[in-house]
Parts: C-alpha cells; sequence; structure tokens
C-alpha cells in the first residue's frame, strides 16, 4: 500500500496511511536518488510504498514514488552533498525577522533562489511585528515592496498577538506546506498559533547573541484540522543549488528572468556584456541593488 513520510529519525521511518493511520517503518535494501548525492535517501513528504509487518512491529518501504519537486540544503557548508528537507511540496514560506534574530538578506534569497529553481511557489513571512518601531517599520515595508515587485507575496504576523495568523491558516488549507528560518524565528510559535492543539515546544533566543535556541531537532509534518500538513524544519543556516549550471541561476530571479528576453545577447550573465536589459534595470530600479547582489553572491558559490 502506498503512504507519506511524515517523520524521519534516522533508522525509523514513520509513514501516514491513507486512513490516517501512522506506522514505523525500514528502508528495504539501498535507495539510490538519480543524479542526486543526498545524505537522506527518503525525504519527509515523500510517497512510499510498504509492505504490512508479518512478524516484525515495523512496515517496510520498497519504493519511492517519483518526486513532484523537492527543496535541499548544503549537508555542510563546502560540500557538494545535499540533505533534502522535504518533497512534493505545495508551497515553502521563510519566516523572517528584522530583529531577535535578524535574517540576512543573503540568506532570503537564497531560499527564494532553492525554491524557485525546484518549481516549488514560495512566500515571505515576516513574523514579531509587534516589536518592530517606526525605523523598523520602514525597513520592513522596503523590503516588501522589493519582493512583491519580484513576485513573492509578503504577509505581516506576529504569531504572539494572532496578527495575519487567520491568513496564513487559510492558505494553508488542504496543501502540503513548508516552514522554514533561523532558528528563533517563530516557526513552532506561528504552528502552535495556527494549530493550538499540536502544543509544540516552543524556544528562546540567546541573550548573550540574540539567537534562537533549537527547539525542532529535526524535520516533521504536522496534519492540521482544516486538512493541511506543515512541513517543520530545524534552524537551517544554508540552502544551495547543487545541480544546477551557472546558467540556471538568473532564471531563478524572477524579475532578472521578465527582463532578460530585452538583453542583447542570448547568453548574457549580467555582468559584463553591453545591452543588458538586467544592467538598465538596475538604474531604472526594475531590479534592486541588494538582490542583484545575491545574485553575484550565488554565482560566486558555483
Amino acid at each position: 500500500m502506498e503512504g507519506i513520510v511524515v517523520r524521519s529519525t534516522g533508522s525509523l521511518i514513520t509513514v501516514r496511511l491513507p486512513d490516517g493511520i501512522k506506522l514505523d517503518c525500514k528502508l528495504k535494501g539501498q535507495f539510490r536518488i538519480r543524479g542526486i548525492k543526498s545524505t537522506n535517501p527518503v525525504a519527509i513528504g515523500d510517497r512510499v510504498e510498504i509492505e504490512w509487518p508479518v512478524r516484525d512491529d515495523h512496515g517496510m518501504i520498497t519504493r519511492i514514488l517519483k518526486r513532484d519537486n523537492y527543496i535541499i540544503r548544503k549537508a555542510t557548508r563546502l560540500s557538494k552533498v545535499s540533505h533534502i528537507i522535504a518533497a512534493n511540496l505545495d508551497h515553502a514560506y521563510l519566516l523572517v525577522t528584522l530583529a531577535q534574530p535578524r535574517t540576512s538578506n543573503g540568506f532570503i534569497d537564497r531560499f527564494l533562489v532553492t525554491a524557485t529553481g525546484y518549481y516549488i511557489p514560495a512566500s515571505l513571512i515576516f513574523n514579531k511585528i509587534d516589536i518592530y518601531g517606526e525605523k523598523m517599520n520602514r525597513t520592513l515595508d522596503q523590503l516588501i515592496a522589493i519582493y512583491e515587485h519580484a513576485g513573492y507575496p509578503c504577509y505581516r504576523v506576529s504569531a504572539l498577538r494572532g496578527d495575519g495568523v487567520r491568513e496564513i491558516a487559510d492558505r494553508l488549507k488542504g496543501k502540503l506546506s513548508l516552514f522554514s528560518g533561523y532558528s528563533g524565528s517563530g516557526k513552532s510559535a506561528l504552528i502552535q498559533a495556527i494549530e493550538p492543539g499540536l502544543k509544540l515546544k516552543i524556544g528562546e533566543l540567546s541573550e548573550f547573541h540574540e539567537k534562537g535556541m533549537h527547539t525542532t531537532t529535526f524535520t516533521e509534518m504536522y496534519e492540521l484540522s482544516n486538512g493541511g500538513f506543515i512541513v517543520d524544519t530545524p534552524g537551517i543556516k544554508e540552502f544551495g543549488l547543487i545541480d544546477f549550471d551557472k546558467a540556471e541561476i538568473p532564471r531563478c530571479f524572477p524579475e532578472m528572468d521578465r527582463l532578460f528576453p530585452k538583453c542583447q545577447y542570448s547568453n548574457c550573465t549580467h555582468i559584463h556584456e553591453p545591452g543588458c536589459a538586467v544592467k538598465e534595470g538596475l538604474k531604472t530600479g526594475e531590479v534592486s541593488q541588494m538582490r542583484y547582489n545575491s545574485y553575484l553572491s550565488i554565482l560566486d558559490d558555483r
């Protein structure tokens, strides 16, 4: 029978069956994901075929069905090996905080490039707006203007106060959604606000570093009462396009991709070529300097 992977702690993989029953399973033999050097052969969200246990308490995963998409991170900072965070996602949400802790612009863009590159619609949730003053709200307005112009929906949320929580909950109905972000960005708190019955552990900030203390130690899928599912990830520091060519990177910046047909050269890198519509877009404001800097940084890593 078929099921969906909702939890993995290493040797044991929990599979949710169509009737809602959850069964701990093991892998049968060795699985290899073609074309991807991954530390985990099975990911949260994978659709799998299993054999029901006969003599053992555990089921056996015999086949991983073809993935619609997946999102990955680098296993280590300099590694070409990847770790698949989740598969078969309908949407990916990044929780962004301007303070306590501050999410870097480069991290935001790498998340969006990764999601876009693997054909996963993505949005930004700006959390903790209850602590923002006038200056920080102006910065928030500027960031939202940049990312909405690029084509990414943005939401203002306070998991603590409840602002925007209902709107996010409505968008999760009937969908498999990923929540990601730095430790301390409020992922667990927001999930708790959306689905109070889950009783998740809420982390605290380290006073010394103003960084989040890890509360989620492994990726797990939670079922919502509205028919949706949330994949909650541990705090992630690095995303990566492991099996991407440099030429594909600009296509993962929607505002640059829109201008690409106007470039003089069909293989324009948007760096040094004459007649580049993207560089012209920098002058007119069609492309933000901040996003362009992220583009150059990602290219340097390839």
